[in-house]
């Protein structure tokens, strides 16, 4: 089995980033990059910057085209398909031509993957996303992960799944993400040897993601059967997901599982040393900032007519350096309460976070964004970029599986 990725959404290559560092003979047949909207490709510009682009079956070059009307069966052979997605609306509906027939709301990336799924059957799929898409929606907790459970049970995959935050695995940001690992259950060495292997034994001491994660303990595990319905899933499925868990035939275990915390980067050791100034927070904005870190109570009026009192705590500010940064946004070095705020260390005075600072956050190498795009897009892309340590740990014990594949 080669080491072959394709890589869907890939932004500017975090995925691919993380795997190059194992330094174990990865390599990337395909990707896709599209911004909708965008008049400008930044971040597949950025992605062709540092690793070209690449053909499909046929020679042609699709990379930024969108995803919808790719020819999935184009797409070159690969053994693992990698991608963050977002978490959407993934409710299906009988077709109106066919009673039998499914379709997902129109746009939805997740259909997007399982088709890619559908068509080249990998037998590894590893992909991210935001920690709520096990909660989504609020008037049916539970159904958004199911849909997606269910349709990787009928295509043969068992899954596992863990909400991980990176500062509790080395890295300098407080960023949790839902990072789910699904393989083929009957036709690789690894789905044959993890059937033998209890839900229990899976997640909490011999499975994927508590090889990648260690824990320190496990809550009692709970479970549930998915419908081979998906419409049925789509209708009438909730179900509390726990942090980690299991999927195999349908079956789903879960469990909440305390992370084996290391010790973190801090804030502190991302800093550059000196700054530009236009970094520097005015003098004049400077009462804006401290108003929208700070706690509040406003009385507001809905709506219907009801009144109500909005409330929200304090923000550190500015930002420690003592602690790992918090979960970086796209909107960062925008005016608004998300926005790291922190002291230079030349001068001490107030300031956004550097770019760079930004790609540190995220564990990219330095300058990794300055490919000609302008600031707003490098914070942009970084807050829509993955922990890149964070995939080298699961690379690494997927490399381990690939080993006893061959």
């Amino acid at each position: 089995m080669e080491k072959t990725i394709c890589e869907l959404f890939a932004g500017v290559g975090g995925f691919r980033l993380g795997f190059d560092r194992l330094g174990s003979g990865w390599r990337t047949t395909w990707f896709s990059q599209w911004e909708p909207g965008a008049r400008v490709q930044w971040a597949h510009k950025c992605y062709t910057e540092h690793y070209g682009d690449c053909p499909d079956k046929n020679g042609e070059y699709h990379t930024c085209d969108d995803i919808s009307i790719v020819d999935k069966s184009t797409i070159p052979d690969h053994s693992l398909v990698v991608g963050g997605f977002p978490c959407q609306d993934y409710s299906v509906a009988h077709t109106l031509a066919s009673s039998k027939g499914i379709e997902g709301k129109k746009g939805v990336l997740w259909w997007q993957i399982r088709d890619v799924l559908e068509v080249a059957q990998p037998p590894f799929a590893l992909l991210e996303n935001v920690d709520r898409l096990l909660k989504s929606p609020a008037k049916q907790r539970g159904r958004d992960f199911g849909v997606i459970l269910a349709c990787f049970a009928l295509l043969g995959y068992s899954v596992e799944w863990r909400v991980v935050n990176a500062a509790s695995y080395g890295a300098a940001q407080r960023r949790r993400r839902t990072y789910i690992f699904a393989y083929k259950t009957d036709s690789t060495e690894y789905g044959r040897k993890m059937s033998a292997l209890s839900a229990e034994e899976i997640i909490k001491g011999k499975g994927f993601m508590v090889t990648a994660f260690p824990i320190s303990e496990a809550g009692e595990i709970t479970s549930t059967v998915l419908s081979s319905d998906l419409v049925e899933v789509s209708d009438r499925f909730k179900f509390p997901f726990e942090n980690a868990g299991f999927m195999r035939n349908g079956e789903v275990f879960t469990a909440r599982v305390t992370e084996r915390e290391e010790t973190p980067i801090m804030l502190g050791d991302i800093l550059v040393e000196s700054a530009d100034e236009k970094y520097f927070i005015p003098t004049d904005k400077m009462q804006k900032w401290a108003y929208l870190k700070g706690s509040k109570r406003i009385d507001r009026t809905a709506a219907n007519g009801h009144s109500y009192v909005f409330s929200e705590g304090p923000v550190a500010f500015p930002d420690p350096w003592n602690r790992p940064g918090r979960t970086m946004l796209t909107s960062e070095s925008t005016l608004n309460r998300s926005t790291h705020v922190v002291a230079d260390k030349k001068t001490g005075t107030l300031r956004l976070l550097t770019p760079v600072e930004t790609e540190r956050l995220q564990g990219f190498d330095d300058d990794w964004t300055n490919t000609g795009m302008p600031d707003r897009m490098r914070y942009f892309c970084m807050g829509n970029a993955l922990v890149v340590p964070m995939i080298t740990r699961m690379g690494s014990v997927i490399d381990r599986i690939f080993e006893d594949e061959n």
